[in-house]
């Protein structure tokens, strides 16, 4: 049997699946089960932020493989320890981190910690959380709840109580009540259209919940670990959340969630853990990951990248304005806003003929996310296949 077959008879349904198998990788070059080879512009949908079989991660991976993988959090861990001391010191915040294994369960966390805090002065019980329109939060029932498009709400209720959608950031005052516990928001909404949120509007919204105590959620999942610029989007927009969750591009293609937050005497032992999360191999991952990152950044490499892909980005939308009508995004998490959806489906299919992988997001939205690692040669080859592509259309 092919692997499309032994997939189709034995994995549930849940992806709308291209017909290609990838079997090596190196950087932003993916080669398939023909040997085609084909220019990475999504890097696993913003994870592996530096490049496919990157030798440092994989060498790290190995040598902890070979002394020990798991054994659970009831011990200290010191790939664990590590790996926070790290993440903080890259943020700038003065924060303390859960481990978990997905951005959906650091999204779970945050929700957490924000009622339990919300709980522990007075009597009124805070819960609210309000999330924005055409965001994106997570696939488990909570998140999806907190994700505020409506089609994702289908089929899946009852859901828990307690999410209000507000439909612009301006909005989200007049929604505050006495029992709100949070706010939760993404920086750059990256599945909701690669939208970025308005940096003064944002940094009065961060004003006025710490003026009322309450806590400022942002959601990293896919801006963080330097994907806009910063170790974190809110670094970027010079705000101090109460508590940020990172996943993705963090740990470099290994699972891993991490809530971080200066809320730090609100859970206590048995209020939340994770069987998996934070264990030895995922926390190596993100030691690396972090230390490659930031050895770039302080080169300047990864300004320079972000600065050539994005005058690539633009040039090409600048030729193809009879079908792009704006280019939106922040450093390495970017977008082109496409005339119709029909014609944004057919430029992923003739961009995966040509060599090139691409996403999309809402609003009729190409979405690109390359590895922070591209190189110039990467870049120039990719968008030459999105030019042959276009033509093909």
């Amino acid at each position: 049997m092919t692997i499309e077959a032994i997939d189709k008879k034995y994995v549930l349904p849940t992806y709308g699946r291209s017909a290609v198998e990838f079997v090596s990788a190196k950087n932003a070059t993916l080669r398939d089960s023909d040997n085609k080879k084909y220019i990475d512009f999504t890097s696993g949908i913003g994870v592996v932020s530096v490049g496919h079989a990157n030798e440092r991660v994989t060498q790290a991976l190995c040598t902890q493989l070979a002394k020990i993988t798991h054994i659970s959090n009831l011990y200290y861990i010191a790939p664990q320890a590590n790996a926070a001391q790290k993440v903080v010191q890259a943020s700038g915040y003065d924060m303390q981190c859960f481990f978990g294994n997905s951005g959906a369960e650091a999204n779970e966390g945050a929700i957490k910690i924000a009622r339990k805090h919300g709980e522990r002065n007075g009597e009124i019980k805070r819960y609210k959380i309000i999330t924005l329109k055409h965001s994106f939060h997570g696939r488990t029932i909570t998140t999806v709840k907190a994700t505020g498009q409506e089609a994702m709400h289908n089929y899946f209720g009852p859901f828990p109580d307690g999410f209000v959608y507000a439909d612009t950031i301006d909005a989200i005052e007049s929604l505050l009540d006495d029992h709100t516990a949070g706010v939760m928001i993404e920086l750059i909404q990256g599945e909701g259209g690669v939208e970025p949120q308005n940096k003064a509007k944002v940094q009065a919204l961060a004003k006025l919940l710490k003026e009322k105590e309450i806590p400022l959620i942002v959601d990293e999942v896919q801006t963080g670990a330097y994907r806009t610029g910063a170790f974190t989007a809110s670094q970027l927009y010079e705000i101090e959340p109460e508590i940020i969750t990172l996943a993705k591009g963090v740990g470099g293609g290994v699972p891993v969630g991490i809530v971080m937050t200066s809320l730090k005497n609100v859970l206590s032992a048995g209020d939340h853990g994770s069987t998996f999360g934070g264990n030895y191999l995922s926390a190596t991952a993100v030691c690396e990951v972090v230390d490659i990152l930031q050895e770039l950044d302080a080169k300047g490499v990864l300004q320079e990248t972000s600065d050539y892909f994005n005058k690539s980005l633009e040039k090409f939308y600048t030729n193809h304005q009879d079908t792009f009508t704006q280019k939106v995004g922040i450093g390495m998490m970017c977008g082109l806003r496409v005339k119709d959806a029909q014609t944004l489906t057919s430029i992923l299919s003739k961009a995966q003929e040509n060599g090139v992988m691409l996403l999309k997001a809402g609003r009729n939205t190409l979405r690109f996310l390359p590895p922070l690692t591209i190189t110039k040669e990467e870049i120039d080859e990719g968008f030459q296949a999105l030019n042959s592509a276009m033509s093909d259309l």
